[in-house]
């Protein structure tokens, strides 16, 4: 573990970006609780259903401590005019353009949302002297790679979404402005993020809404699939474990450090459909269809230094992460 781990730093500024989005919803949660000041800022996009994102909002407003502004990371006089007003000690950007699929079909939105404005964001950083930069990376970054667990030394050249693409270029910018300008960045590559107030692209969010409903759920890959599912205060506590706790610099005196965060144990997408099925108490419909453009066989964190940095690691089980997503889903949306 770290010789002296820091505790949260409550009298700091946390500026979340994506502030109304799933992961960033539940970070800017968290760190309201403990009585920290957190300013979001999110687009509010329509990516996703809105309502859903005004929902999350609506939650953190309650809170003293909270701020809301709206704007686009791709608007660099938006992004400096944030700085400028609230002078975060803390940048958590969490705002991106998420999918794998759409990144296909959309990948303009990929380049303005994750190029250019995690650009402006690192910019910004750079004047202002910010103590601490996380951001979120992906899973993606591994693409076809076959030696598991997936770990942070492994190469990650070859990219098989835009998505993925994008991510591995925010950890190479990112490093470059951490070199250049001493900027402590620290970057996290998150394992299939869920949980309550998910994003409802996500394969279990889709799955849920249809069982209930009768419908068929498509199944890709005729089912052969492993993904390390990582619940969501998982996430969180990673990410709260680190923000006060930027990276020492590396040979080349750069403050920078990549961790994976994720369960470390990957599951066949058809035992997690099964999970869900006893969650929800009825049995899926199913369509099996063959694997689609840009996704991948299987993910897989290896999690050893988050777990000597930090003395942790995910470790809710998916009967467990999935039952707390179920009871939200059938209370909170209209089924």
């Amino acid at each position: 573990m770290l010789k002296e781990f820091r505790k949260l730093e409550t009298s700091w500024t946390y500026l979340v970006t994506g502030g109304a989005g799933f992961i960033g919803f539940h970070l800017s949660k968290r760190l309201l609780e403990t009585g920290c000041r957190v300013i979001g800022f999110d687009n509010l996009n329509d990516y996703y259903d809105v309502v859903l994102k005004k929902n999350r909002l609506n939650i953190l407003e309650s809170y003293e401590g909270y701020t809301f502004v709206k704007g686009d990371l791709a608007d660099s006089e938006a992004v400096n005019n944030l700085f400028r007003k609230y002078h975060p000690e803390i940048v958590a950007n969490l705002g991106a353009q998420a999918g794998v699929r759409y990144s296909i079909e959309n990948p303009n939105v990929y380049i303005q949302s994750n190029i250019v404005g995690f650009f402006n964001i690192l910019e910004a950083c750079r004047n202002n002297k910010i103590h601490h930069l996380v951001y979120a990376s992906s899973s993606s970054v591994y693409g076809a790679n076959t030696k598991v667990p997936f770990s942070t030394v492994d190469p990650v050249d070859h990219p098989v979404s835009l998505y993925a693409a994008t991510k591995k270029s925010n950890e190479l910018m990112a490093y470059t402005y951490s070199h250049l300008y001493g900027i402590p960045a620290t970057g996290l590559r998150f394992f299939t993020v869920y949980g309550p107030f998910g994003r409802p692209d996500m394969a279990y969010y889709s799955f849920t809404r249809k069982i209930i409903a009768g419908e068929p759920i498509k199944i890709f890959n005729n089912g052969d699939m492993y993904r390390d599912f990582t619940y969501i205060d998982d996430i969180v506590e990673g990410i709260v474990r680190l923000l006060s706790n930027p990276p020492m610099p590396d040979k080349n005196s750069t403050p920078y450090k990549i961790y994976n965060i994720g369960n470390n144990k990957p599951i066949k997408l058809m035992e997690f459909i099964k999970a869900l099925e006893l969650c929800i108490g009825k049995e899926a419909k199913k369509e099996y269809l063959p694997m689609q453009p840009g996704d991948v066989y299987q993910t897989y964190a290896d999690v050893s230094d988050l777990i000597n940095d930090f003395g942790f690691k995910p470790d809710t089980l998916v009967q467990d992460g999935l039952r707390k997503f179920v009871e939200w889903y059938l209370q909170d949306i209209d089924v």
